[in-house]
């Protein structure tokens, strides 16, 4: 017992110090099961490669820029695809809790639409617009969609109506109001609408690359099935998951966390 209580002292002093290292040691007990399972060979190893099989696989692919480059397309494309929905998404979600009768009539179609996976889409789309970038932008623009409308929605209408009676009440404009006070109080929803949506929008994505996609880190593992390639589709969900991570913990996070401690949502 006094061994454990010494061993999780050196790691809370160490992950206090080099926090990233709280992220990775959770990771290492699972990468050793599966490397002593790969050894052991219980698997054929064309099914089941080991860590260092696929960490060489990852080192080719990017020694040649494949990984790179696909890497790339699948950022810009859900970076394109995220950028349009929220602009879509947020005027229309401010819309729509202002107003009720926008409420009522919006609401309906939302909740219709919403019940529709993005991927149902794909069939009709490819007949519209074919295999290319136009699918895999309303793809993900469908997918970003309807978390940001209906967070953006909630904040809207949970700000408090004292609030902007009081804003009246000093003399402020319905402009003013809405920039000052509505839109700052929902902004929390907002942030957790976005965050939600992006990673929604991340994995449809991954799916519309693998089902239509020429390039990407779906792409990437589908053709790599093809080609029998299972370290190449490990390589992929690695990828996919280290990125991620960074993408959600080191940013997304830490702005809704600001966020709502800005407006007194939670403490810090």
């Amino acid at each position: 017992m006094t061994a454990i209580y010494t061993i999780w002292g050196y790691y809370a002093r160490w992950t206090a110090r080099w926090p990233a290292m709280a992220a990775f040691v959770p990771f290492v007990p699972l990468i050793a099961a599966w490397g002593f399972i790969a050894w052991l060979e219980i698997f054929p190893p064309v099914f089941l490669p080991g860590p260092v099989e696929v960490v060489e696989r990852a080192w080719t692919l990017l020694y040649k820029g494949i990984l790179t480059d696909y890497l790339a397309d699948s950022l810009s494309r859900l970076a394109v695809g995220a950028a349009v929905g929220m602009c879509i998404a947020i005027p229309l979600g401010v819309l729509i809790g202002l107003s009720r009768r926008a409420h009522d009539f919006a609401w309906p179609i939302l909740l219709f639409f919403q019940a529709i996976g993005d991927i149902a889409w794909l069939p009709i789309l490819l007949v519209w617009f074919g295999f290319g970038l136009t699918t895999m932008t309303f793809v993900i623009v469908y997918t970003v969609l309807f978390p940001v409308v209906l967070n953006t929605v909630l904040g809207i209408r949970s700000v408090k109506p004292e609030l902007r009676r009081a804003a009246q009440s000093l003399g402020a404009s319905k402009h003013r109001i809405l920039l000052e006070v509505t839109l700052p109080g929902a902004l929390p929803n907002i942030i957790t609408g976005l965050r939600n949506g992006l990673g929604y929008g991340w994995r449809a994505l991954i799916a519309a690359e693998i089902i239509v996609g020429t390039s990407g880190i779906g792409f990437l593992m589908f053709d790599a099935r093809r080609a029998g390639s299972v370290e190449e589709i490990v390589v992929g969900m690695i990828v996919l998951g280290i990125l991620w991570y960074i993408v959600d913990s080191w940013f997304l996070a830490p702005i809704e966390r600001a966020t709502g401690q800005r407006w007194g949502l939670v403490t810090s």
